[in-house]
């Protein structure tokens, strides 16, 4: 698909049709990588990390032992 690059406000801006972006699970405020590689410009939708994905690259040396703080004093023990 050939499109144009056009202002908005201070930046440039590329149109992204419907079908692309419900291909590739894009909205508005979806946030994105934008790169170049080989004289290209790239777009690539950056996922959220999932916890067990982030947990799984804490070192062994990391992992602590649970803290007992005492009984609660507030709301904390909801």
């Amino acid at each position: 698909m050939d499109t144009k690059v056009q202002k908005w406000g201070n930046s440039l801006v590329v149109r992204i049709p419907k079908a692309y972006a419900d291909q590739m699970g894009l909205t508005s405020d979806s946030p994105v990588k934008v790169s170049v590689e080989n004289d290209r410009l790239i777009i690539t939708p950056v996922r959220r990390a999932h916890l067990a994905e982030l947990l799984a690259e804490v070192p062994p040396d990391n992992i602590h032992a649970e803290t007992d703080w005492g009984a609660s004093v507030g709301n904390e023990g909801c």
